[in-house]
């Protein structure tokens, strides 16, 4: 199927095909036709799918045909709510070139941005607004825009936005919508919860999952490290060293410990740069600018600051600490393996986190390899299978030493100043 079998109009076909796509992925075959249609949906689809053109596109041409070159300003049209800044910049820089060829005007109204700035584009006019609902109730409070005049609503990444707490300003940014209105609910996972929320915001939907509930992409290798929390440092310089990778993005659970992390990989000669929200927006903007341009070799980011990164072809991921919460896992391997490309996700583990691991594996319904590298020899997990001692690993063949109580990681380099990729030895 070709994007001008979907009745897009030849604006938007110029445009798609100025950005090199020539057909649509599989959730934008099911959603760009309902969507022109004036049907609400639910979407459950990954990241990585083409999930923001799905409800660009159409929203564009459904705004499109019935413009007004004399709409008055403040009145939006259409309104995206996306759960963070960089979420919200992805698709506000979509919007933006897929409407290159069409009279429409689009602002982005995000946190850590001059609010006066945005004061006087709002002003100005704009019939589509991507924002955060935080810093859009900070605008709908001091008068700056109006929301009685918006067609469609669209949700993106609404599992995230539960997650964040941030449900009860989306509710009360909703209260201020005309009750007619299309309204359209993207999210990675479709939980018990979002069901609900769907129900009381959604009319009469139609539904497109492409993906099944809870899953991983095949094109995503899983592995993990069993590893003592004073190595992981060690065995991520090692392995991004040893491995010669050129770009890994790296979750950490804490803004402290992302600025710990950098430090350390930086002293161990690899090029490291943090995303966090104590960040200024231009210091983020900035970060993920190098990163996607292979300044920086690592990106050590937490997992508010890193929801809805777009960067293509990122290889490798890596779990430096495990999510507190298990479908989290989920969005952040998502970062690679997008757009059908391969990628590898890897996920250090030490003792303390061994129920986080289980309660993954639960959600997956299925166990992720474990692996021992080369120098290091993984400790133990209780929830990895319980072989006898010293019986063979059950990945690399050798000999099991995981239950000895002496059990330890042992770094693969001789004493001395340590280099990039080998990791530094311990002093006593």
């Amino acid at each position: 199927m070709t994007f001008a079998q979907l009745g897009l109009t030849e604006a938007l076909l110029n445009a798609v095909a100025e950005q090199g796509y020539a057909n649509p992925t599989p959730v934008q075959e099911q959603a760009i036709p309902l969507i022109l249609a004036g049907r609400d949906l639910l979407a459950g689809a990954q990241t990585g799918t083409g999930k923001t053109a799905s409800f660009t596109l159409p929203l564009l041409q459904r705004l499109a045909a019935n413009y007004d070159p004399h709409q008055k300003p403040c009145l939006v049209r259409a309104l995206i709510l996306a759960p963070t800044r960089e979420l919200a910049a992805q698709v506000y820089d979509s919007v933006v070139a897929y409407g290159k060829f069409l009279p429409l005007h689009v602002e982005a109204v995000v946190g850590g941005a001059s609010i006066g700035m945005q004061t006087r584009q709002l002003k100005r006019g704009c019939d589509i607004v991507v924002a955060t609902p935080g810093r859009l109730i900070d605008h709908i409070q001091q008068r700056n825009i109006r929301l009685s005049n918006v067609e469609i609503l669209v949700l993106d990444e609404a599992d995230r936005m539960l997650d964040m707490g941030f449900m009860p300003d989306v509710k009360q940014i909703m209260a201020l919508l005309p009750k007619q209105r299309q309204c359209l609910l993207f999210s990675a996972t479709v939980p018990n919860a979002i069901k609900t929320l769907a129900a009381s915001v959604l009319n009469n939907p139609a539904e497109v999952a492409v993906a099944k509930a809870n899953a991983t992409a095949d094109n995503i290798s899983e592995l993990v490290y069993g590893i003592p929390r004073e190595y992981k440092r060690e065995l991520l310089s090692y392995l991004v060293g040893s491995n010669n990778w050129r770009q890994v993005l790296v979750f950490v659970r804490t803004k402290h410990g992302a600025d710990r992390l950098e430090k350390q990989l930086i002293e161990d000669g690899i090029r490291t740069a943090a995303l966090h929200g104590d960040k200024t927006q231009g210091a983020r903007n900035k970060a993920l600018e190098y990163f996607k341009e292979g300044k920086v070799q690592v990106l050590v980011a937490t997992d508010v600051a890193a929801r809805g990164l777009d960067i293509d072809d990122l290889p490798h991921v890596v779990n430096f600490d495990l999510p507190q919460v298990p479908e989290d896992y989920i969005h952040r391997i998502g970062r690679t393996g997008r757009a059908g490309s391969s990628g590898a996700a890897i996920s250090l583990v030490c003792p303390e986190e061994a129920w986080q691991l289980v309660e993954i594996e639960k959600l997956l319904k299925r166990q992720i390899p474990r692996i021992a590298d080369t120098g290091y020899e993984p400790v133990s997990l209780k929830v990895m299978d319980a072989p006898k001692k010293n019986a063979p690993n059950k990945v690399t063949g050798k000999k099991d030493y995981r239950h000895s109580k002496k059990t330890t990681a042992k770094p693969a380099t001789r004493p001395g100043k340590p280099t990039a990729g080998k990791p530094r030895k311990k002093s006593k």
